[in-house]
C-alpha cells in the first residue's frame, strides 16, 4: 500500500495527477491487495513514514553548469570568508534585489477595521493605480537596510540603488563592498560586473546561480515587507504605496538584526547529492 502511495497515478494508468486517502482505498481494494480496509487504518500506516501523496510541492532542479561553486562563493561570504581567506573589518557584503510590480489597489469600498468577533474586512473589487518597484540592498553582517522606488526596474534603477548606498560611509571608504544578485537583466553577467567596477573600485559584483534566489538574504526581507506592509494591499494611491513602504523601511532599519543563516557549503553539499540521486533514480525508472 506504501509503494502503490508512492507511484505517481498515472503512470499506472489511473486517471488521476494525485491520490487522495480515498482513492487509495479504492485501488488496493480494487486490486485485491486487501479485501477491505478502513481509510483511519490506512491513513495510520502512511502516516508512520509521512507520506502524503495529495499534497505536491513545486521545484526546479539546477540547471547551471557552475551551479556549486556560484552557490558556494555566496555561502563563503555568509560565514565571513571570500577565496578561502577571513573577510576583513573593512569589507562589506551586502545582498540586493528589485521587489517589482508593487500595486496601488484602490479599494472600491473602504476597508473595515477589525471588531469582537469579526476580522478586518477588505473589498474584493479594485481598481489598479499603477505599479512601483522596490529595489533594496541588505548589508548581512550591519543589518542595514538601504532601498528606493521607482517606476520599474532596469539598469539605471539598479544604479541609482548602488550610488545611494556607496556614496556614503563606510562603504565609500570600505576595502571591499561584495554585491550578491540575482542574473536579473539589471544587473547579468560580466557587463554588469564590469559597470560596477568601473564606478565603484572597490565594489565587487557576486552572482548567485541561475534559480537561485533562495540563497539570496535580501529574499528574507521582502518576504517580510510581504507580510507586513504588502498583504492586504490596500492602498489609495501609489503615493501610499511609496511613503508606507519607506516608513516601514525606517522602522525597520531601526530593529533590525542579522538574519540567522545556518545553511552552510556542507548543507549544499548533502542537497546536491540529494537532487543527483533523484534524478538517478528518476532516469532508471524511465
Amino acid at each position: 500500500m506504501k509503494a502503490l502511495a508512492c507511484e505517481l497515478p498515472y503512470k499506472n494508468g489511473i486517471p488521476l495527477s494525485r491520490f487522495s486517502i480515498q482513492e487509495i482505498r479504492q485501488e488496493v481494494i480494487a486490486s485485491g491487495i486487501v479485501a477491505q480496509i478502513s481509510g483511519t487504518t490506512l491513513w495510520r500506516w502512511l502516516n508512520a513514514d509521512a507520506i502524503r501523496p495529495w499534497q505536491y510541492r513545486s521545484w526546479i532542479f539546477p540547471r547551471d553548469p557552475e551551479f556549486k561553486d556560484k552557490a558556494g562563493r555566496v555561502l563563503d561570504l555568509y560565514e565571513g570568508f571570500w577565496e578561502g581567506k577571513p573577510l576583513g573589518k573593512s569589507d562589506y557584503v551586502l545582498s540586493a534585489d528589485e521587489k517589482t510590480s508593487i500595486q496601488a489597489r484602490i479599494r472600491r469600498h473602504p476597508t473595515l477595521a477589525p471588531l469582537p468577533q469579526n476580522p478586518m474586512k477588505i473589498e474584493h473589487e479594485y481598481i489598479r493605480g499603477g505599479s512601483l518597484a522596490y529595489l533594496a540592498a541588505w548589508d548581512i553582517r550591519q543589518a542595514k537596510i538601504f532601498g528606493r522606488l521607482e517606476s520599474k526596474n532596469g539598469i539605471k534603477p539598479f544604479g541609482r540603488l548602488v550610488e545611494q548606498v556607496m556614496n556614503q560611509e563606510p562603504y565609500r571608504s570600505a576595502s571591499r563592498v561584495f554585491w550578491i544578485v540575482d542574473n536579473c537583466s539589471s544587473h547579468r553577467g560580466q557587463p554588469a560586473i564590469s559597470r560596477l567596477k568601473e564606478t565603484w573600485p572597490n565594489a565587487e559584483m557576486v552572482h548567485l546561480p541561475i534559480h537561485a534566489s533562495w540563497l539570496n538574504q535580501i529574499e528574507i526581507y521582502f518576504s517580510i515587507v510581504q507580510r507586513k506592509v504588502l498583504t492586504p494591499q490596500d492602498f489609495e494611491s501609489l503615493a501610499e504605496v511609496e511613503d508606507r513602504l519607506l516608513k516601514f523601511q525606517d522602522r525597520y532599519d531601526k530593529i533590525a538584526t542579522p538574519f540567522e543563516w545556518k545553511y552552510t557549503r556542507k548543507d549544499l553539499e548533502k542537497t546536491l547529492q540529494k537532487l543527483s540521486y533523484q534524478s538517478m533514480s528518476e532516469r532508471k525508472a524511465a
